[in-house]
Order: structure tokens, then C-alpha cells, then sequence
């Protein structure tokens, strides 16, 4: 059915996260602390890996695409909460708020299918080492990748395009510091019970989905490493260690989020800088920390840079 567009809202008013000008200054000394360890973490694991010849594995070919990810994924938000929180301007327009929206799941539901293919990488190097590279050969890995971005611009388009048939024309707050789809849709002037399970469908199953493809793989990978128990097994199984604090901390407050009609519960803004702000941010820690290669070609880095 066709929604008359034309007392449709300009512009939607953003809330942040505090009204209180003290808080604000806070919060932008985070963010700001935040984003810049997001770019700077992983710019140097993205240097670090295209540099060195060592690091040219299946697995670091990916880590360097989720770093690029990550990067692209707190830029949809991050800037624009950091100039929100010093001007104090709260004000976004329309088309900026659905192109938000939009990039926000389109590199964030990319990130999710990312991950799941290196949970298969580590499934595929330790229970079928011996098939390893022909599965993982660098053509599969690119394949991965692209049907990856494929699957989160479909997502993504399915998400907007639900979104921009509803009709906009009452309140114009959102309680949250960013656009997204649940809050959005509480401001529709319409019967949106059928869109919001379509979207709790979209957005909610995929995080689901993707989660217990996860859980299944490091089951199986657990399973096989307690049977052959041998010091290569046991440094696969710390590599897949920090895999699932990535995976913890990106999917569980999505799944909290998406997995729901938006009319169901009001939607926590202070769950969604876990998946916006603090898993990118921590996603460098973990893997770097984790992972004494890419340790040792960072340091390899740094002694050439200085020479």
C-alpha cells in the first residue's frame, strides 16, 4: 500500500546518551579514545600483515579484511556521535539518517558473515589440515570475502527499503545516538507489526544464524583438539580462543537487539556501543594478543621504521 509522503519528516532528532552537558564531555573524551584506537589498532594489524610475507596464511588474509571492516564499520556512527557530543547539534536529515541505516547493517552484517568464514578457516585447518590449502587456496579466500559484501549489501538493501516504504509524518525523536532500524520504526505513522517481524526476520535471524554456525564449528574444533592433543592442535585452539571473544561481543548484543519486534522492549542505547564502539576497539586487542606472529612482525615493523 502506498504512504503519502508529503508531511513527511526533514529530519530526525538523535538523544545521545545524556542530556547532561558534564556527561557529554565525557562521553566524547571516550568515543574520541575509542575510534582512535579503532583506526590506529587496525591500521597497523592491516600494515602488518600486508608487509611481511610471513603473515600471507588464509587466516591473517582475513583478519586483515575484518580490520578493514571494523574500520569502515565504527566510521558509520563514531564521527558523527563525536560532533554531536562537542557541538551539541542532535539534528540529522532524513536522507542522512536512512544512508546511515543503510552502511551501518550493509558492513556490520558483512562483518558477521566475515567472521563465520574464519571460524570455517580454523574448523578447516585443524579437523582437515590435510585438505587445508586446496579449500583455503587464495581464490576461495577472495571468493569468501566478496560473497560476504554480496550478503551484507542484500541485508542491508532489505532492511532500507522496509524502512523507507513506512510513512514518517509525527515525532521525529530517536533514542539512541545513531540511526537505526528498531527506534526508527516506533516513529512510523502506521501499523508496522508486519515490518517489524520481517526485520526481526532479516536482521535477527542472520545474527542468530550466524552465531550457532559459530558455536557448531568451535564445538567440533573443541572436540577434535581433546582427541589430538599435540602443541600444534593446542595454538590453534588459543587462535580460536580469541575468536570467540570477538564473536561474543559482536553477536550477543545483536542478537539482543534484533532478535525482537521493535515494539517489543524499548531498545538499550548503552548495549549498542558494545557492537558499535567497543568490539571494533577491542578486536585489535584480542587478535594481536592473541597471536604471537603477528606480534613478532609488529616488532619486525617498528625496528625497520626506525632504521
Amino acid at each position: 500500500m502506498a504512504h503519502d509522503n508529503s508531511s513527511r519528516v526533514n529530519e530526525f532528532i538523535l538523544l545521545g546518551l545524556s542530556d547532561t552537558r558534564e556527561l557529554q564531555l565525557l562521553f566524547f573524551t571516550l568515543f574520541l579514545l575509542a575510534y582512535a584506537m579503532v583506526l590506529l589498532g587496525n591500521l597497523l594489524i592491516i600494515v602488518t600483515v600486508r608487509t611481511d610475507p610471513k603473515l600471507s596464511s588464509p587466516m591473517y588474509f582475513l583478519l586483515c579484511n575484518l580490520s578493514f571492516i571494523d574500520i569502515c564499520y565504527t566510521s558509520v556512527t563514531a564521527p558523527r556521535v563525536l560532533v554531536a557530543l562537542l557541538s551539541g547539534h542532535k539534528a540529522i536529515a532524513f536522507e542522512g539518517c536512512m544512508a546511515q541505516l543503510f552502511f551501518l547493517h550493509f558492513v556490520g552484517s558483512s562483518e558477521m558473515f566475515l567472521l563465520t568464514v574464519m571460524a570455517f578457516d580454523r574448523y578447516t585447518a585443524i579437523c582437515r589440515p590435510l585438505h587445508y590449502t586446496a579449500i583455503m587456496a587464495r581464490g576461495a579466500c577472495w571468493a569468501l570475502v566478496a560473497a560476504c559484501w554480496v550478503g551484507g549489501f542484500i541485508h542491508s538493501i532489505v532492511q532500507t527499503v522496509l524502512t523507507l516504504q513506512l510513512p514518517f509524518c509525527g515525532p521525529n525523536t530517536i533514542h539512541s545516538y545513531f540511526c537505526d532500524v528498531p527506534p526508527i520504526i516506533r516513529l512510523a505513522c502506521a501499523d508496522t507489526a508486519l515490518t517489524e517481524w520481517l526485520m526481526a526476520s532479516n536482521s535477527g535471524l542472520i545474527s542468530l544464524g550466524c552465531f550457532l554456525v559459530l558455536v557448531a564449528s568451535y564445538t567440533l574444533i573443541l572436540a577434535k583438539v581433546r582427541a589430538r592433543l599435540s602443541q600444534g592442535h593446542w595454538k590453534a585452539l588459543s587462535t580460536c580462543t580469541s575468536h570467540v571473544m570477538a564473536v561474543t561481543l559482536l553477536f550477543m548484543p545483536c542478537i539482543f537487539t534484533y532478535l525482537r519486534p521493535a515494539g517489543a522492549l524499548p531498545t538499550n542505547k548503552y548495549v549498542c556501543v558494545i557492537y558499535t564502539i567497543f568490539s571494533p576497539m577491542m578486536n585489535p586487542l584480542i587478535y594481536t594478543l592473541r597471536s604471537s606472529e603477528v606480534k613478532e612482525s609488529m616488532w619486525r615493523l617498528w625496528k625497520r621504521c626506525r632504521a
